[in-house]
């Protein structure tokens, strides 16, 4: 099997083997490893050292694994609590996959609240980028089309019925006018993105998505997640204090929710050969995209 086919299946059992090879190359021990998530990437708690390693799909995003990297180290150096590079060279490649690692952050067990994302969506975006960090301009979209192209679980309908999708809101996200002056965006800004430590911190993670765009999009993310119904009335209106601004009432927004539903049914549709709850998950969100005035009953995954 050569190094770029094994890159295509990313299961949990090849993400261990890629674990295995890339803790072996650094001088880690991965025995014991807690898969803590599979999605775009998979991570792994290690039992025997404080590191928490992130392994990516393939070879495509080497670049943004690299930039997560310079992104924490910029944070962390502007004073914002942030998930910190661990001290082994970043990235390092193992089985034609892109493996950074993490030091491991005390988690309380607490999660962090609308409000907490909030109040640091309002910090991040208000900070002057470096021009040293060389951001790239966000592309929104992300992998959705190589992930409808690629899929071998998608009738051919239902991929038909997808990359239409996504070309309509190509489409239509071009027409779109900011308000928000343009800014540094997380790019997946969802509370699970964020680690409350013991003593109150919160901790941003996962900067792969990082860029360089505007505001609304970072915003957009929780409005959508409240329409689906996972936060409350008090919850989002606790995220809009905190922010100090509902992008629930910019005219661009249907859009952009309609973005970020093609976005997380694509991204659950990457795991689809995982559990059949997730394959079912996967067609309830399929259906609702074909119908815009169905409730959205999905499930958090």
């Amino acid at each position: 099997m050569t190094a770029a086919s094994r890159a295509d299946a990313f299961t949990s059992a090849e993400a261990l083997a890629t674990l295995r090879e890339a803790c072996l190359a650094v001088g880690l021990r991965h025995e014991g490893a807690e898969l803590m998530r599979l999605g775009e990437n998979a991570i792994f708690r290690l039992p025997h050292d404080p590191v928490v390693v992130r392994i990516a799909r393939n070879l495509d995003v080497l670049a943004d694994a690299a930039k997560e990297v310079a992104v924490a180290r910029w944070l962390r150096d502007a004073h914002i609590p942030v998930t910190e590079p661990a001290d082994y060279p970043q990235p390092i490649i193992a089985r034609a996959r892109p493996v950074t690692f993490w030091k491991l952050i005390d988690d309380s067990g607490a999660k962090a609240t609308t409000a907490d994302l909030g109040a640091v969506l309002r910090r991040l975006h208000a900070l002057p980028v470096p021009g040293s960090l060389h951001l790239p301009e966000l592309d929104i979209f992300g992998r959705v089309g190589e992930r409808i192209a690629g899929s071998a679980h998608l009738a051919e309908s239902d991929r038909s019925f997808l990359a239409g999708r996504l070309d309509t809101l190509r489409d239509q996200y071009q027409d779109l006018r900011f308000g928000l002056p343009p800014s540094a965006v997380h790019g997946d800004a969802h509370q699970a993105n964020l680690i409350k430590r013991p003593d109150g911190a919160v901790i941003l993670i996962d900067f792969e998505r990082f860029a360089f765009g505007h505001p609304e999009t970072d915003l957009s993310v929780t409005a959508t997640e409240y329409l689906i119904g996972w936060h409350t009335d008090e919850q989002y209106a606790g995220f809009v204090r905190a922010y100090g601004y509902d992008v629930m009432g910019w005219d661009g927004f249907p859009v952009i929710r309609a973005i970020n539903e093609l976005k997380m049914t694509t991204w659950l549709m990457q795991n689809i050969g995982e559990s059949d709850r997730i394959a079912e998950e996967f067609r309830t969100r399929l259906a609702s995209l074909r119908d815009s005035d169905a409730p959205r009953d999905w499930q958090p995954f």
